[in-house]
């Protein structure tokens, strides 16, 4: 059976499947690529930090990494006399944790409602088989029986060959967004700390972001 078979036989339900994989894939694609121009973060954050809030030069990061977003921000409200500057990074954390969840939400709605799709097309497949067995009076032979069960059985098949790939990709993109906020929270702490140091004042830090996997519904 080849690729327009597959389509013939499995109807409209494959057609939808096929433009979850295509929107799936892209949204897939689209972040990745985003994450890798947004960059990570470099090692020896702190020392990285210190020498930038010391020397006001941040010539040594990469302008659109989220870190630098969140230290530079930080930066510019203590030197305009802002106080609390943890609401100051906690906003911009959040900006940037938007910014990077973007599209995780629809790429967790396609792989868990893409089964359920295909058991749909399964369903009607089958009712459609009976009935014909109804009509013919019960008097069908085995191998047109068998045959209206497996084209039946076709649309969960390619349910569930679409839904996993998505929900593996899907829980990579989960990791790589819950590292990039661990990393964006350390950047918060350490640029408060080196704040309190140099005023000698106590500054109340805001809680780390809680990541929720979307694809766990």
């Amino acid at each position: 059976m080849n690729w327009l078979d597959l389509f013939d036989k499995g109807g409209i339900i494959v057609w939808v499947l096929a433009g979850y994989s295509v929107l799936g894939l892209s949204i897939v694609l689209e972040r990745w690529l985003y994450y890798t121009w947004r960059g990570g973060a470099r090692r020896n954050l702190e020392t990285r930090i210190q020498a930038s809030l010391s020397s006001g030069d941040f010539s040594t990061w990469r302008k659109r990494s989220c870190e630098y977003a969140i230290v530079f921000a930080m930066f510019n409200a203590a030197k305009t006399g802002v106080k609390d500057l943890a609401r100051v990074g906690a906003r911009i954390q959040s900006a940037e944790l938007h910014r990077l969840e973007r599209g995780l939400a629809t790429l967790g709605l396609l792989g868990n409602t893409a089964p359920l799709l295909g058991l749909l097309g399964t369903i009607i497949g089958m009712i459609k088989a009976f009935m014909v067995i109804e009509q013919a009076g019960g008097k069908v032979d085995a191998a047109a029986l068998a045959g209206g069960i497996w084209e039946a059985m076709l649309t969960t098949g390619v349910g569930l060959v679409i839904a996993i790939p998505l929900l593996i990709l899907l829980h990579l993109l989960e990791n790589s967004v819950e590292s990039r906020a661990q990393n964006m929270q350390q950047a918060l702490s350490l640029v408060l700390e080196q704040n309190s140091h140099h005023n000698n004042t106590p500054v109340t830090e805001p809680q780390a972001h809680h990541w929720q996997g979307i694809g766990d519904e």
